[in-house]
Parts: C-alpha cells; structure tokens; sequence
C-alpha cells in the first residue's frame, strides 16, 4: 500500500485533473501526449529515490513499506519509460524529414511509430490509474444460500468448488475456516481464506448475488428451479489496519455442531468472537483453540477494515452508478443457466456458451472482462 502523502496524491491529481491536464504537453509532429509529464517525472524521480534507498540500505522499520512502493511502482515506471522512448524514436524519425534524402525513408517509419503510440499512450494511462490499495492482498470468501432451501445450499457448494479450482490453477493456497454442511452435502455457510499474489485483485468481483436456474437433483418433474447464493469477497487485514481493544470483543467456546464430519470440530474448541460496537460475530473450528481465536480474529479484522473501506467509498462515490469491484452483495450479479449451459453477468452483459467449464473454475475470461470494464469506467472518470 503506497503512502497516501505521495503517491495517494499523486492519484487523486490525475484522476481529478480532467482532460485539459491530460492534454498536456505540447505536440510531436501531429501526434499529442495525453499524459501528464509533470507527473511522470515526479514518479521517476520517486522511484529513484526508493530504489537508492533501498540500495544504500534503509532503517529497519522503513523497509517493508519502501519496498512495497518500490515494488508498486516499478511496472508503473517501466511503461513511462517505454512511452518515452517511443516519443523520442518518433521525434527523431520526425526530424529525418526534413532530409529530401532520407524523406522517403522517414516517412514510413514515422507512419509506424504513430500507430504504435495511442497502445503505448493507452498502456501508459492504464498504469496510471488509481489502484485499490486491498488489491495486492489475500481474502477471505464467504458462502451463503439464498432463497431456494436445499438447491441453494447445492448451489452454495457447487460455488465453493469452483472458487477452489480456480484458485488451485492459480498456485494460491485455499484454506478452510469454517464450514456448515446440510446432509445432502449443500453448504449453510463456507468461511475460507485464499492466500497468494494479488488475490483481492481478481475475485473482488465476486461479491454479490449468484443466481441458479436448473433441474434439482430432489425434483423429480424435471422443472427448472431457481435459486441463489451470496458471495462475500474480504480484503485480508493486518493487525496495523484495524486495531481491536479487547474490551470491544467478547470471546466463547463451543462445541462444533452440524452434518458433514470431515470439516467440523467435535471437540470444545471451536471459538466465537462478538464484536460489540458493531455486533460482528464470527467463529473457528478447527482442531487448536489458540488457532481458532487467531483465525477467528483475522476473519474479524477484515470484516471490520472491509466495512471502514465500504464507508469510505460511500463517503466518496455516493451517486456511483457501476457495482463492478464495489462490493455490493444485495443485487444479482450473475446467473448460472444449467439448461442452456449458459453464464450471464449482468453487470457488463457478458454471455458465455461454456457453463461447464466456467464451474469447473475456468473464470479467468469472466474476470478478465470485468477488470477491463472497470478500467475503461475509471478511463472515462479520468477524462469526463
């Protein structure tokens, strides 16, 4: 997470610069910049600074955050430099023209660097977006039915499965927090933490309503039922981001109770955290009571830095229109048609024929279209 006092700011004067600022500087030939270099250049000479620090050996304490801006800024510096360097490949080639001899030449070579520019312009702007500051983070996933009794509950652990998939193709580590099974093994509710590189980043989009449309497996007149379940989608928190006085919290132990064996406890060492002020409960079963009150506190931290972030974003957006990457769990987001094989997400009105694949954890291409609808609404918040 980069310090607000610099790079936060250099954001929030980008994004709310409007176009006149992205017009900026003045043209190359016919071609015009619509970056602001000011600003590249104070980015630059940040990364410059983090990157001889670090070299010359930073203070203890100040290592970790000068290396996650360091770490942060690099991809952002690496495509002001191949901005730049087109524009000066460009600027020369421009220059060539004005030699009768090389005209010709020079002609064809300018024609081929203008077309590249508007991607490199594009990447550039791109990089420059203002980034979630959760997105590099773990989460935890939370699954519960919705309307539809047990096809819900079938639903919810259908959509567990595919979470799992997909996070096993991508190398992060799922982990079980807390489960409820029903006996026809649907899922009550599904507590999970799924750790890796920026695994905020790509399954934020989630959050929301996930609605079915299918033949149960207990219906046997064959109609299609439709039913939901709701996804959560929680930034992991460190214990610098929310700080819990123990007199806000109130800790239980329990025996674990409920169907399905293999993931509850039956042992008294499952433990529930209250959190008074906001009456936040959540709960851990597994085999160590000392595991479950840290398990059960990290599930609590995010809660409660998801719930400040959600407030903050209300605070800022309250008229914002999109629900992609805000979180909002109260409306359909989805639907999952078993008959036609179909998945549709509602908020970007992607339809995809390949169901299947899709719950066998093959959502790269659904999210995917959701990051890129994302950026182009920020693009356009940048320019409006």
């Amino acid at each position: 997470m980069l310090p607000p006092v610099w790079f936060g700011a250099h954001y929030s004067q980008v994004a709310g610069a409007g176009k006149a600022a992205l017009d900026r500087p003045a043209p190359i030939g016919n071609t015009r910049a619509m970056v602001p270099m000011d600003k590249l250049d104070q980015i630059t000479r940040r990364f410059q600074f983090l990157e001889a620090k670090l070299s010359a050996g930073a203070a203890p304490g100040d290592i970790a955050a000068l290396g996650r801006e360091y770490a942060e800024l690099r991809p952002v510096v690496a495509q002001i430099a191949a901005f730049r360097a087109l524009r000066a490949e460009l600027a020369e080639a421009e220059a060539l023209l004005r030699d009768p001899e090389m005209r010709a030449l020079a002609e064809d070579e300018v024609a081929r660097l203008r077309a590249r520019l508007p991607k490199a312009e594009h990447a550039l702007q791109l990089a420059l977006l203002p980034r979630d500051a959760a997105d590099d983070r773990s989460a935890i996933l939370e699954i519960r039915p919705g309307t539809g009794g047990e096809e819900a509950a079938l639903f919810a652990a259908d959509l567990l499965r595919m979470y799992q998939r997909f996070a096993e193709a991508r190398g992060w580590a799922f982990r079980v927090i807390s489960m409820a099974e029903t006996e026809l093994g649907g899922v009550r509710e599904a507590v999970v933490q799924i750790d890796g590189a920026g695994v905020y980043a790509r399954l934020k989009y989630e959050s929301g309503v996930h609605r079915v449309q299918r033949v149960p497996e207990t219906e046997s007149g064959g109609r299609i039922h439709t039913s939901a379940a709701t996804v959560a989608v929680l930034p992991v928190a460190d214990e610098v981001d929310v700080d819990i006085p123990a007199s806000d919290i109130r800790i239980d132990t329990m025996r674990a109770s409920g169907a399905g064996g293999q993931h509850v406890n039956t042992t008294d060492s499952a433990v529930r955290i209250t959190h008074l002020p906001t009456g936040i409960i959540v709960t851990s079963a597994q085999k160590s009571q000392h595991q479950n009150r840290a398990i059960a506190m990290e599930v609590l931290r995010a809660k409660l830095y998801d719930l400040a972030r959600g407030k903050a974003e209300a605070d800022r957006s309250a008229d914002r229109r999109s629900q992609v990457g805000s979180g909002d769990r109260s409306e359909r987001i989805r639907t999952y048609n078993f008959p036609q094989g179909r998945m549709t997400d509602h908020r970007i009105n992607l339809t995809l024929y390949r169901l299947d694949a899709i719950m066998a954890g093959d959502l790269e291409e659904v999210i995917a279209a959701l990051i890129a609808d994302d950026q182009a609404r920020k693009l356009a918040e940048m320019e409006g």
